[in-house]
């Protein structure tokens, strides 16, 4: 029996599947298990705080963003679920932002340690730069959360004086696999993927560090 793949379908397959299991809109969440995993302080918090952190940045962040897409398409004014069109992602990040903000709202209410708040303000404020980039020019949002997991290692790591080789390593490479991904499915050139990983990056770690400072 002759094989008909394509020498050149399995890389893309690839990373067609690292662009899923690595969207932008699940970054959040995977900060969050980061710091509720490490071996810091933070990872000693009672299971019912964990769980409900996580079930408000999920269904804000994550499924509700998610529920308006098919309404979009249905109305054309996205044409897929990718967002390969810089104009088409403009109202779709605009909602994530509100969302992000609500989340940012509803969490700050709650006696949890102020590193953890700061890194769900950090994200609302990255979410909202994003978006008002994205107006003017198209930057890679998966890029950008890959950046932003990579500084909240370090910063976790810096502010617990802990080594975090492990987890750095893991968030470089997955940084790298993003980057792949993006370059490979042809829906970014180098400058956007590279500016969005060092804006994911740096402005996680700026807001972040300039909340603890302040608050």
């Amino acid at each position: 029996m002759m094989n008909t793949d394509k020498p050149g379908d399995f890389p893309e397959t690839l990373a067609k599947i690292i662009a899923i299991i690595f969207h932008p809109l699940l970054m959040p969440v995977f900060g969050m298990a980061i710091i509720f995993s490490a071996p810091t302080l933070y990872g000693y918090l009672p299971f019912n705080v964990k769980k409900l952190l996580f079930l408000i940045m999920l269904v804000n962040n994550v499924l509700l963003p998610l529920s308006v897409l098919p309404f979009f398409i249905h109305k054309k004014i996205i044409s897929s679920w990718t967002l390969s069109e810089r104009r088409e992602r403009n109202i779709p990040l605009i909602i994530t932002t509100v969302l992000y903000g609500a989340s940012s709202f509803i969490i700050f209410r709650f006696p949890i340690p102020v590193f953890l708040k700061s890194f769900i303000f950090a994200s609302f404020f990255l979410s909202l730069i994003v978006t008002v980039i994205n107006f003017w020019w198209k930057i890679s949002l998966h890029s950008v959360g890959a950046g932003a997991l990579i500084g909240l290692v370090l910063i976790l790591s810096l502010k617990m004086l802990t080594s975090l080789e492990g987890y750095l390593i893991s968030v470089i490479i997955t940084g790298g696999l993003v980057l792949f991904s993006r370059l490979k499915l042809n829906l970014h050139n180098p400058q956007q993927v590279w500016i969005g990983l060092f804006t994911g990056l740096f402005g996680l770690t700026i807001f972040m560090m300039l909340y603890q400072h302040f608050f």
